[in-house]
């Protein structure tokens, strides 16, 4: 990958050129590069450059991937809204609906402050990426944003610079590094080692016993002596070569290995046009050079986990030092350094290769409401644990985590087709269901239509996928089963108590509002479960007694409060001794709000705020709230504000400077608002008008309400 800066359009456009050609694609590149100069124009970053550069060069790096027209037009436009203060609309008018969506995907991930203080942080935002990227185009865009964000990262405050170092480390580098972007991936880790961990750097700086000129100069003379031998016998290449990076030197250091025990410090790699010639290439180079014993690896005839290919050898060169020689095709080659990038443009054989990181995505968004810990461990097995390649009798690939069966294989093609496996062939040998499969298999499934998921599947299954599409089939099947045993319970006790079932379906609604639901099927499931018996709902469909709270209506009704200064309760009302009187869920009043007073059934008086939807006209009282009374409320406001960075930080400081508690806060951002949920606990409501004009002063705050629910 080229890792040039570069200062004007032309640049760009001139590389662009290399790998598109289409006039339509280049003028809409063309386009995004004057929209974004004309809303960034007179704008400087922190480095002291001008801004246009940062989108200009972030552009620059995805052509190395030869991303295509669309994301290059994204990477031109992606700061319009959060830097430039542009609206997404006036975007969508000059743009195709691909730009648009690619666009709001990066300006929304954009908007999230990353933390890495702890790992169930750390965790917790490698979900939150990739769970909001619709399009792998999204986080690779986001990835290359910030290795260009951290090669100007000198200009900001040291604390600053630790904290965005440390995050690129632990959060952007290991998805870099899921998706195969391995040159991205390496100088994001030695960027962000120079700046958190500076005194590490320098330490395996001061390991070499050369410049870095020096090394240079001694990988240049073996590559030249590789050149010149493979010229020598005709073969047509290209050759590569690195000094291993100060990171991967400090991580193998870390790891307890000695530096001299490092053999890949020094690597060079060679790439051909046919599998054969690699092995004839490898052959020539042990026939000069000396190998080191047991450094050989064969990852063509075996290839890694992530689908990487290649020979590896090691052997002596130049002054006796250790070289690592690799050695593939261009297609290995492809994959290795653009990981599933390289599928943009590249089929294996014809045949569409669907693995990686859109299988990812759709595994994050499989276990988005696990809990933490279930949470931690389904990301260490399925996203960041070794994964297997196994293709369908069609030739495409279905990515799956090490440990996987057939069934697990069955449920990712289809959830139909998880629930009716009876069989599946591997590598056209029959095959048990809990198999475990490996990198390569072809598996075949055979279903029955009439076939159903069996429990024991648990006990092998290993894709967070198939355990719960498995569980949320057997919960289905035990509600419809308890539907079904309580409609028979209930049919048959109507008969022998020789009630006529047209007459008591005609007084379901009583039921329905007895023991809160609205549907027959509901009813059936209680009985089913045994919540009720036959018996109990036919009663409450002919009860003809008053019920107690009846009786006090007629006493008590649109007669005065009877004030109490002695009294406990929040709620003064005449004949409180004899009922229990509570606060309604629905609208929370609060001392000071307007009340009414609503004679349930079962439940006492229920105290409503006086414009709650949910009170009639019917079974009403006069009730007042009781002055002396001193306890805290809890409220609910939707507080509507402009998108701004640190907002929850901004409201739990001004609240805590009012003196006002907040019980529960969280928010979400939406359509380029953001949206904050604030519980609060509150004296009266004087006190809460107050806090509500206060919030609604603040300068990002656009609308306050009372969320009534």
């Amino acid at each position: 990958m080229e890792y040039n800066e570069i200062k004007t359009f032309d640049e760009l456009l001139l590389k662009v050129k290399s790998y598109i050609t289409n006039e339509e694609e280049l003028n809409t590149i063309r386009k995004a590069y004057e929209y974004s100069y004309n809303v960034h124009k007179d704008t400087k970053r922190l480095s002291g450059e001008d801004y246009i550069l940062h989108p200009l060069n972030v552009a620059y790096l995805l052509t190395s991937l030869d991303a295509d027209s669309d994301l290059i037009a994204t990477a031109l436009l992606h700061d319009v809204i959060n830097k430039g203060n542009d609206n997404i609309n006036n975007v969508k008018k000059e743009f195709n609906d691909e730009i648009v969506k690619l666009l709001n995907g990066i300006t929304r991930i954009n908007n999230i402050s990353l933390s890495a203080d702890s790992e169930s942080n750390v965790n917790y935002y490698k979900k939150i990426l990739v769970g909001l990227t619709e399009d792998v185009r999204i986080i690779i865009l986001k990835i290359v944003e910030r290795l260009q964000n951290l090669r100007t990262l000198w200009a900001i405050d040291k604390n600053k610079q630790k904290e965005k170092a440390k995050e690129t480390l632990e959060i952007i580098v290991p998805i870099a590094h899921r998706l195969g972007l391995s040159e991205i991936k390496s100088e994001l880790e030695v960027l962000s080692l120079k700046y958190y961990k500076p005194n590490a750097y320098k330490s395996v700086e001061l390991l070499f016993d050369n410049t870095k000129e020096e090394r240079e100069n001694l990988l240049n003379n073996m590559k030249s002596e590789l050149e010149n031998l493979l010229d020598s016998n005709n073969i047509e290449y290209k050759i590569k070569g690195r000094v291993k990076s100060i990171y991967s030197i400090y991580n193998k250091l870390r790891k307890g290995k000695k530096f001299s025990q490092i053999y890949d410090i020094y690597a060079l790699r060679i790439i051909l046009n046919e599998v054969s010639e690699c092995y004839q290439v490898l052959g020539l180079i042990h026939s000069k050079y000396k190998p080191y014993p047991k450094r050989f690896k064969d990852y063509i005839a075996n290839p890694k986990n992530n689908m990487y290919q290649s020979l590896h050898t090691t052997v002596f060169g130049p002054e006796g030092k250790p070289f690592e020689v690799q050695i593939r095709t261009k297609e290995m080659d492809e994959v290795a350094e653009k990981g599933i990038a390289s599928h943009w443009s590249y089929k294996e054989q014809g045949k569409k290769v669907e693995f990686s990181m859109e299988h990812k995505l759709e595994v994050f968004r499989n276990i988005m409401d696990l809990d933490n810990d279930e949470f931690v461990s389904e990301v260490e097995n399925q996203i960041l644990g070794t994964s297997i390649y196994v293709y369908t009798p069609k030739g495409d690939v279905i990515e799956l985590p090490e440990g996987s069966t057939p069934v697990d294989f069955a449920f990712r093609v289809h959830t139909k087709v998880g629930e009716t496996i009876v069989g599946a062939i591997v590598n056209d040998n029959i095959a048990s269901l809990n198999t475990v499969l490996k990198t390569g298999d072809v598996v075949k499934i055979n279903t029955n239509k009439n076939s159903t998921p069996s429990l024991e599947w648990l006990n092998f299954v290993k894709t967070n996928q198939a355990k719960n599409k498995i569980k949320t089939y057997f919960s289905k099947q035990k509600k419809e089963d308890a539907i079904l045993k309580g409609k028979d319970l209930l049919a048959k006790d109507l008969r022998r108590k020789k009630v006529s079932a047209l007459d008591f379906n005609e007084r379901l609604q009583i039921i329905y509002d007895e023991i809160k639901i609205d549907n027959e099927n509901d009813l059936y499931y209680y009985i089913g479960t045994g919540k009720y018996t036959p018996t109990m709902i036919i009663n409450m469909a002919y009860k003809e007694e008053k019920a107690k709270e009846e009786l006090l209506l007629d006493r008590i009704q649109n007669k005065d409060v009877i004030k109490n200064t002695d009294a406990k309760n929040d709620i003064l009302v005449s004949g409180i001794d004899e009922i229990k009187v509570s606060l309604a869920n629905c609208c929370k009043p609060i001392k000071g709000d307007e009340i009414v007073g609503y004679i349930s059934k079962g439940n006492g008086i229920i105290v409503h705020h006086k414009n709650c939807k949910n009170v009639g006209e019917e079974r009403i009282i006069n009730v007042e709230w009781n002055n002396n009374i001193t306890r805290l409320f809890k409220v609910k406001l939707l507080i509507t504000t402009d998108l701004k960075d640190n907002i929850l930080y901004d409201i739990i400081t001004f609240s805590s400077t009012n003196n006002v508690n907040i019980v529960e806060i969280k928010s979400v951002m939406k359509n380029y608002e953001g949206f904050v949920d604030l519980t609060i606990e509150i004296k009266d409501s004087t006190e809460l008008k107050k806090f509500i004009l206060s919030l609604e002063q603040l300068p990002y705050v656009k609308n306050v309400d009372r969320i009534f629910e």
